[in-house]
């Protein structure tokens, strides 16, 4: 085979060619420098992230269900219920009929596996707290993901939900993320 071919990067040398020749057993760790070729590695030994999801999801049939007497201890309970599932609840708020989660995450947590936690167990709790036993909350979520930058905007967007609210309903704003997220739908599936 060509040293020099495509399918030599799939051949066990044309790995490690990859790989700068680090081999197991040799001593000398490389790192690819772009333009330059390679150098010496310099070892990272921590993972770094900034993995921020703000995450909206509405009642069974966007049904107005949840009172002002306890929406802030609902929100209150959701940031608790991220915390013990070991997400950074960076704010939480919504309106009668769905709620905005801003949730800072690691590489380790599963999105789907997330949700449905949170969805399952404050579902529970409103249950057995205000014995609304018809509470449910609708299948899915949209998820979005924050840029760092964007964190304290997505904050203030989600402690004036009431005052967004007055204008606009959950549906049409649901629309609008997204279709500025660029996420495909069909209109049929969303509700």
């Amino acid at each position: 085979m060509d040293k020099g071919s495509p399918s030599c990067l799939y051949s066990p040398e044309g790995f490690w060619k990859l790989a700068g020749d680090n081999i197991p057993g040799k001593s000398a760790k490389y790192e690819l420098r772009p333009g330059r070729g390679v150098g010496k590695l310099i070892n990272m030994t921590s993972t770094h992230l900034s993995l921020h999801i703000h995450v909206i999801f509405g009642t069974k049939h966007q049904r107005p269900v949840i009172l002002p007497e306890w929406r802030s201890r609902l929100h209150a309970y959701l940031g608790g219920v991220a915390k013990t599932l070991e997400v950074v609840p960076e704010a939480v708020g919504g309106v009668a009929d769905h709620v905005h989660l801003l949730l800072g995450i690691h590489a380790t947590h599963r999105l789907a596996n997330m949700m449905r936690d949170l969805k399952r167990t404050s579902s529970a709790w409103v249950h057995e707290t205000f014995g609304d036993r018809q509470f449910e909350w609708q299948d899915g979520y949209g998820a979005f993901s924050v840029s760092a930058s964007l964190i304290e905007t997505v904050k203030n967007y989600i402690a004036r939900q009431e005052e967004h609210h007055a204008k606009k309903g959950f549906r049409d704003e649901y629309l609008e993320f997204l279709k500025l997220s660029g996420v495909e739908f069909d209109e049929h599936y969303l509700w």
